[in-house]
């Protein structure tokens, strides 16, 4: 069986284009962008054949399976149900949606259409997550003990429907490693905002903070995940990733971007010492180009950790084998709503907040 798929946002967008062209299981690839001149750049460039003005004249065009959404983060919830509408499969970029309301809704769609929906959460298919997998099941990091998240970074001079963005809107790529390794979801969280937006960055949003910090109780163990967004008013250089912490061992993000993560291993406490000793070693994660078909290996190097061609083949094999994809409706809405949940605890000065439970495979 053969899939043939429309990308939707060329921006993002012209990353996944080709990997599309390139898997065994996709027949025909289409582009939309609402700029002409970009789809024209990015079509000729890739030789693709079948482009389309907007996305209501890629949905009327009859034939095709899927659609893959790259558009801006308040289009999401509107064209996901559009798309699951028309009978279409549907991916999309991150965050699932922006209120719970949202989230409810796109759950109802996917569920309506019995067709697929898949948020492509990068973080959970980069390189470095599949090695802290590996730790885990190899047994190298003991019991999981502790979570750590951070994505900073300056959104001055982005696109104005970032301006005043809430940095816990958009926590997943921060926050779905922890809850993909400890296989569970947020059941509450308190959050406090820092640095209070100036005029010049209140957006659509309306007033909020610059920095965000929250601590997520997570579900039936005794395990905390502490993450910290920031996109305004913060002197920091760009820094996006987690670390995880077992009591035998630990995987920690460096603390600049291209560096080495710190892999760290708690040795047998000596005779007459205070404090177990811990070995630190530097490591560069080759990710998991095994389990890509042939055909997509070669694009396992690229940005976020190398996760694209793993996101398209997830998305591309649920569709061919029948199946739900690994972040589904339920799942991406697990993922999604503690950082909404977050973001009110942080405009009710850090009050406890308990996430609603999507049950979530």
């Amino acid at each position: 069986m053969s899939i043939d798929v429309i990308v939707v946002g060329l921006g993002f967008g012209a990353d996944f284009a080709p990997i599309y062209q390139a898997h065994p299981d996709v027949g025909r690839v289409a582009v939309v962008d609402a700029d002409p001149a970009r789809t024209t750049a990015v079509a000729d460039r890739l030789g693709i054949a079948v482009r389309f003005p907007s996305l209501d004249e890629a949905l009327a065009a009859p034939g095709w399976d899927a659609v893959h959404l790259l558009t801006p983060v308040r289009f999401h919830a509107e064209q996901v149900q559009q798309v699951l509408r028309s009978g279409r499969h549907c991916a999309s970029a991150v965050p699932m949606a922006t209120t719970l309301e949202d989230l409810d809704a796109l759950i109802a769609a996917q569920d309506d259409a019995q067709r697929n929906y898949m948020m492509m959460e990068t973080a959970v298919y980069s390189r470095e997550f599949f090695h802290a997998l590996s730790l885990l099941e190899s047994g190298k990091l003991g019991r999981l003990a502790y979570f750590k998240g951070d994505h900073l970074q300056n959104l001055d001079g982005f696109p104005d429907y970032w301006r005043g963005y809430p940095p816990m809107h958009y926590v997943t790529h921060a926050l779905s490693p922890a809850l993909a390794l400890a296989n569970t979801r947020v059941e509450s969280v308190r959050c406090l905002g820092s640095s209070k937006l100036t005029p010049d960055h209140i957006g659509v949003a309306g007033e909020g903070f610059g920095t965000e910090a929250a601590l997520f109780k997570l579900a039936g163990d005794d395990l905390v995940a502490n993450v910290t967004m920031s996109f305004f008013q913060l002197g920091r250089s760009y820094l996006e990733g987690f670390s995880v912490y077992g009591d035998e061992g630990g995987l920690e993000w460096p603390q600049l971007e291209g560096g080495p993560m710190k892999e760290f291993k708690l040795e047998q406490l000596p005779d007459g010492r205070r404090g177990r000793p811990v070995t630190e070693a530097d490591v560069r994660p080759p990710g998991a180009p095994e389990l890509l078909p042939e055909a997509l290996k070669r694009f396992a190097d690229g940005g976020h950790g190398g996760s694209h061609p793993h996101l398209v083949h997830e998305f591309v094999s649920s569709i061919v084998e029948n199946r739900r994809p690994r972040v589904d409706a339920r799942t991406a809405a697990t993922w999604t709503a503690p950082g909404i949940c977050a973001h009110q605890s942080a405009l009710q000065g850090g009050a406890e907040i308990q996430v609603p439970d999507y049950g979530a495979r």
